[in-house]
């Protein structure tokens, strides 16, 4: 295998830890009298940290020994907010809150066991999601002693606490067992009474109705809008006096499934008008909709965490050749000016750039990107990407990883199958009790398509995937013979043991993507891997987070004892400090070049 691009014999070979050290990544961008804060993540330590621009300079603020992470759901979110002369945040060690000034130390603002995300600052409080174990509450807490409020409790779960202007109106969203944040959920409202206290909740939205609705928000009127889903996508709706009334806007989400806490995809401007970041063909598009209709796109392809002044708009941002960056765009020129991050770890005319795919598979079709290999191969092997999950997606931005291995010769197949989102609510849907199917359906079909196109060698293709990714990867080996090879990073093996032991957030999930582990056994039992691991005859690798509460090790552990019980070639790498997904940069770059070293191996052995 030729391992050098075309045009740069002589090019020094991008290595792993090249491709782990450019995973910088930035998240919450929020925008405040004192300038711009971002929370970014660094690989080399696996830290997060807050930064501070103002006046054309960045600065961190996070002393040695803080990582700015919440842990609620397990997978956070709105780790920190501005209080106006300085910032509140949840530490990653001890998931507890604390207030830091701009130019001073950070000071406990909470204490015990109780874990904190989702941050909103308001009138002196910081308004949160309180986990406690397996209660979930909203809540405020005083900034100047801690002094705790509840808000609101009862409900499995709560999201986005949100504050009108003048304080009078508080809305979030809630949603109940068995549902998911991007199945079913309700967007509540209370009034402050003259007292001061919150009257009694009512339900604007979602009470009854099988809609997903995320990001509320309140305009400069006191006008409530919120992203619903309920006519196919998640669009902007706004308050009025018949209910919610859609607000003019694309067919196409305008947000991501929530996974995490705290995002912000879109901000009404008052009227009909608003910025937002929506999605076509898997592609991100930035626009002010409204009175005015302009459209501040670019050259880039996925944006997150918006913000705006009179003068710009604020976001992160990443394209086809450029990592994760924070950008100002100024609303006049529509030139861009990059703040932090956003530095592409190869030249322009190295980098495989994403093309659409859509292909048939099945009784319908399924989306993804495609990346040619970067080398002189007219048929080279490929490489099938499988996010997590599974309600997810991938983004045609710059992946290091996906480079790592375009740059040796693989082409890449990045996939957003059925069930992902990003396409509305049908397709997102098309998983429903049928996981482990239409998904492992899509990962086939892809290679069949490929080939057919003449793109890639079909006896040659890989599959891998982390977690939900993970088991759809072991059911394409387990019950079809497409891949020469496949890699399972902290995957599902067990779905009926997954369900025993995962946490809360996702305690009902596999119910509705597989059904009810009592009255549909047999249906668990066709789709379990390890149950059918005998039927896996390809070689395997698999990679493990010790600390995983997400998919316990055990999971990984019986996988590669049952497929070493067959005779199959199986290799398992474990890290004691790793949770679910690792975060260091030393075990990223080990597992990514493992993995490319097992395939190349497997390969040998055909020649």
């Amino acid at each position: 295998m030729n391992e050098t691009h075309a045009s740069s014999p002589k090019a020094e070979p991008f290595s792993a830890a090249k491709a782990v050290a450019a995973g910088v990544d930035f998240a919450e961008l929020q925008l405040g009298l004192q300038g711009l804060f971002w929370n970014e993540y660094r690989p080399e330590d696996g830290a997060c940290r807050i930064w501070h621009w103002r006046d054309g300079q960045a600065r961190c603020l996070t002393p040695s020994g803080f990582s700015v992470r919440s842990r609620v759901y397990e997978y956070g979110g709105g780790a920190f907010c501005l209080t106006g002369d300085g910032i509140v945040f949840v530490n990653e060690v001890d998931q507890q809150m604390y207030r830091q000034a701009l130019a001073g130390e950070p000071v406990a603002l909470t204490s015990g066991e109780c874990r904190y995300g989702d941050l909103q600052f308001a009138d002196g409080q910081v308004l949160a999601v309180e986990e406690n174990h397996d209660q979930h509450r909203l809540v405020a807490i005083d900034v100047a002693d801690g002094t705790r409020h509840l808000l609101a409790e009862g409900a499995d779960f709560y999201a986005a606490p949100t504050l009108s202007k003048d304080s009078r109106r508080l809305a979030w969203i809630e949603w109940s067992r068995p549902h998911q944040p991007w199945t079913a959920t309700r967007l509540m409202v209370a009034e402050r009474g003259s007292g001061g206290a919150f009257a009694s909740p009512r339900c604007v939205a979602g009470d009854g109705n099988q809609e997903s609705i995320q990001q509320p928000r309140f305009d400069s009127s006191g006008r409530l809008l919120c992203l619903t889903d309920r006519a196919g996508y998640w669009q902007p709706w706004a308050e009025s006096d018949n209910g919610l009334r859609a607000l003019p806007s694309a067919a196409a989400d305008h947000g991501p499934a929530p996974w995490q806490l705290g995002g912000c995809t879109w901000l009404p401007l008052g009227g009909n008008s608003y910025l937002a970041s929506w999605t076509e063909e898997g592609f991100g598009k930035l626009r002010l909709t409204g009175q005015l209709d302009e459209d501040f796109t670019g050259d880039y392809s996925r944006f997150r965490h918006l913000a705006l002044d009179e003068q710009f708009i604020y976001c992160i941002a990443a394209s086809p050749i450029s990592p994760s960056a924070v950008i100002a765009i100024d609303r006049g020129s529509r030139e861009v000016e990059v703040l932090a991050g956003g530095v592409a770890p190869l030249p322009a005319e190295q980098i495989s750039v994403a093309q659409t795919l859509r292909y048939p598979s099945g009784s319908g079709e399924a989306h993804g990107f495609f990346y040619p290999a970067m080398t002189r191969e007219a048929k080279p092997p490929l490489v099938v990407f499988i996010h997590g999950g599974p309600t997810s997606a991938c983004y045609p931005m710059l992946d290091p990883r996906i480079q790592y291995w375009t740059q040796r010769g693989f082409a890449v197949a990045d996939l957003n199958y059925r069930g992902s989102s990003g396409y509305g609510r049908a397709y997102r849907q098309a998983l429903h009790l049928s996981w482990g199917e239409v998904d492992v359906e899509d990962a086939c079909a892809v290679v069949a398509h490929l080939a057919g196109s003449g793109l890639i060698d079909g006896d040659q293709a890989f599959i891998r995937g982390g977690s939900a990714g993970g088991y759809t990867t072991l059911c394409a080996l387990a019950f079809h013979q497409v891949f020469r090879a496949g890699a399972s990073l902290y995957g599902v093996s067990d779905p009926v043991a997954l369900a025993r032991a995962t946490h809360k957030f996702e305690g009902d999930y596999l119910d509705w993507l597989i059904g009810d582990p009592l009255q549909d056994a047999e249906r668990y039992a066709a789709r379990t891997p390890l149950l059918h691991a005998s039927n896996i005859r390809v070689p395997m690798i698999f990679f493990q987070g010790e600390l995983d509460a997400v998919v316990v090790p055990q999971q990984t552990r019986d996988m590669v004892k049952a497929l070493q019980d067959n005779g199959i070639t199986v290799e398992a790498h474990y890290y004691p400090d790793e949770r679910h997904g690792f975060r260091k940069a030393s075990n990223q770059a080990h597992a990514l070049e493992q993995e490319w070293l097992f395939y190349r191996r497997v390969m040998e052995l055909d020649n």
